[in-house]
């Protein structure tokens, strides 16, 4: 897949096929993408949850507070709907107290990872952190950053052009497709 179908294909998926198992090795070969990648001073502060088993996820979905910001009137994803594996990434406060950009370079790595082995993910940033450190055992000297939803999707997600509101909130239809609005190339580029 050349990397412009794969990024496209890259949608935040809320909805997955939850009977299908992602593997430990696949969740691996994530990290083995993210750790390949860039990193500020190359000082490599992120560490990684993995969570491919029930117990686990389920801890973890329990600490995900919001799943779709835009979309008011949905809880998030129904039992058979979650996602069959999450990573969690964590900064190491030992290393660098500063981890956006590494997280988001990593974020990407592991996102674009998952669309070429035939996943979906989510990043979810809404967290009960403290309480998720406490109920996974995470050390204190680990920072809980982001989570991602990992699983086979279970939902259409199509990119629309952003309508001339600039409205660019995304939203479902009534058959349950997700429409994600996307700013045109010309308005993006400023010269």
């Amino acid at each position: 897949m050349k990397i412009k179908d794969l990024v496209t294909a890259n949608r935040s998926y809320r909805r997955f096929d939850s009977s299908y198992e992602v593997e430990r090795n696949d969740l691996e070969d994530l990290i083995e993408l993210a750790r390949g990648s860039a990193s500020g001073q190359n000082l490599q502060p992120l560490k990684y949850f993995l969570s491919n088993e029930h117990r686990h996820n389920e801890v973890i979905f329990n600490h995900l507070t919001v799943w779709a910001g835009h979309l008011k009137n949905w809880p998030g994803p129904a039992e058979d709907e979650r996602p069959s594996a999450y990573v969690v990434i964590l900064g190491d406060k030992s290393i660098s107290t500063s981890f956006e950009y590494d997280c988001g370079i990593a974020s990407q790595s592991i996102r674009l990872g998952a669309v070429e082995k035939g996943f979906g993910s989510c990043i979810i940033a809404s967290i009960k952190r403290r309480e998720l450190a406490e109920a996974l055992r995470i050390p204190d000297q680990l920072e809980i950053l982001i989570a991602i939803a990992i699983g086979k999707p279970k939902e259409t997600v199509v990119i629309d052009p952003v309508e001339p509101t600039g409205d660019t909130k995304y939203w479902r239809d009534t058959e349950n497709i997700h429409h994600v609005p996307k700013r045109s190339l010309a308005e993006l580029i400023i010269n």
